[in-house]
């Protein structure tokens, strides 16, 4: 039923988790993929391996989020290539631990750059060509922590916080001209940013135990909901926050 033929899609953080399944997902569904990564290109040509098996175009970049000049060569080589953007989904991120007080003012501004002023690269980058062509859709990735904030993170729930505002943000102005921008908010997903908490069986045993659902979401039970944003199932959605954490989080 989603059908995404033709349709053009960057993924920031493509190589892997979230970004790597979402990738894939949307080739599924008959999209070309561009996957922009920061260091792990082997990585990244294994998620084109999988893209191009299934019978799409799919072409990887490197760059840094936090680069605007980055994200604007990630853009122009996408609409040389293509000619179009249709799809972006910023998905690249960073998670920290660090307590106020100790937590340091580059320790704060990392995760700042690439979690929001990164997205807000991409999409400063990727608007004008959506813009020529009167449609786009931008999916973002925040986090519950965006939401209730998170103790020992609080810089990661800032920048996720702020994805949000900056999201509903830029959907109302943007929607007139044929951009849809939401927002998908996860919970806890396996994958390697948080391997080195989940780990320990504890501590899964004890996130497991927080959440109604009772189980941590695989990568995939994010990307379908992204999947969904990026579809005309969701032409009536603008602006949305969509949770997706096994109602951990009660508050969309």
């Amino acid at each position: 039923m989603i059908d995404l033929t033709h349709r053009v899609v960057i993924v920031t953080g493509g190589s892997r988790g979230i970004g790597a399944a979402t990738a894939v997902m949307m080739a599924r569904a008959g999209a070309d993929v561009v996957i922009t990564y920061h260091s792990n290109k082997k990585a990244a040509q294994i998620i084109k391996k999988q893209i191009e098996s299934l019978g799409k175009c799919a072409i990887t970049i490197p760059g840094k989020i936090e680069n605007l000049q980055d994200c604007k060569r990630i853009a122009e080589l996408t609409y040389v290539r293509f000619h179009k953007i249709d799809i972006l989904v910023n998905s690249a991120g960073i998670w920290e631990e660090g307590a106020v007080g100790t937590m340091t003012e580059d320790d704060w501004n990392r995760s700042i750059r690439v979690n929001l002023t990164g997205t807000f690269n991409m999409c400063t980058a990727v608007v004008p060509f959506m813009l020529k062509k009167k449609y786009g859709r931008i999916i973002n990735i925040s986090s519950t922590a965006g939401q209730r904030g998170e103790a020992f993170h609080s810089h990661y729930a800032a920048s996720k916080g702020g994805v949000i505002a900056f999201t509903k943000s830029i959907a109302v102005e943007l929607i007139k001209n044929g951009v849809w921008v939401n927002c998908v908010a996860p919970g806890w997903v396996d994958t390697e940013m948080v391997a080195h908490v989940l780990k320990n069986r504890k501590m899964k045993k004890e996130i497991n135990n927080s959440i109604p659902r009772g189980q941590i979401a695989s990568v995939e039970e994010i990307a379908g909901p992204v999947l969904f944003l990026a579809s005309d199932l969701s032409n009536n959605v603008v602006g949305e926050v969509l949770n997706v954490n096994g109602g951990g989080v009660l508050c969309g």
